[in-house]
């Protein structure tokens, strides 16, 4: 075999290599775009479930007077005209597209409908009490407790460090998890630091 050959057949082998390992990388991302029930993240995603206060944008072909923006209500509902109030919350927005199609047959001959995310504000956690900002903050994909106080400014020198819990509402149910700050920095009671939900309260005493 030829110098020529060898070098070409390594070339083709490092080639492969690289191609595998973007295509893992590209699989990793994908992933962390990802709540962790499996819920994308990314309203551009065609998996996004649209949540209570997002802001959509509804376009009926060739009418402009029954398409615009339209805010997601706390109870999971728009309001669209002609239709009234329709379920949003929970539907990807070609479901809502294929949902509001159904509906408008009704009143048009041949309506098509599409649904795009505008505003993402149904993927938020809240920060209460002794933090250098508190207040609602975008989730993160795999967004940690930890992440989230760092994005808050971190804890005040008042901060009861080992107190602090997050609330979280599931099922119906509000459950309260321990945080003891001091104690996972250093590396003890890691699974205390959970990736975090949308509408988790962290609260800082």
């Amino acid at each position: 075999m030829s110098k020529r050959t060898v070098v070409l057949a390594i070339a083709a082998v490092m080639f492969l290599g690289a191609a595998l390992f973007a295509q893992s990388d590209e699989k990793k991302s994908e992933v962390k775009r990802t709540d962790q029930k499996g819920v994308s993240l990314n309203p551009a995603d065609p998996g996004y479930v649209i949540g209570p206060e997002d802001v959509l944008r509804v376009d009926v072909w060739k009418e402009p007077e029954l398409s615009g923006n339209v805010p997601v209500r706390p109870d999971g509902k728009i309001s669209l005209n002609l239709l009234g109030d329709v379920d949003a919350a929970g539907l990807t927005p070609e479901q809502l597209a294929t949902e509001t199609t159904k509906l408008f047959k009704k009143y048009l001959e041949d309506p098509r409908v599409t649904v795009t995310v505008v505003t993402v504000n149904s993927r938020r956690v809240f920060i209460l009490g002794e933090v250098g900002r508190p207040g609602a903050f975008p989730l993160l994909p795999e967004m940690t407790v930890l992440q989230a106080l760092s994005t808050a400014g971190g804890l005040s020198p008042y901060a009861s460090a080992n107190k602090i819990y997050i609330l979280r509402h599931e099922n119906g149910k509000q459950t309260k998890l321990a945080f003891q700050y001091k104690r996972v920095i250093k590396g003890e009671n890691p699974e205390q630091n959970i990736v975090l939900q949308p509408g988790d309260t962290i609260v800082v005493p």
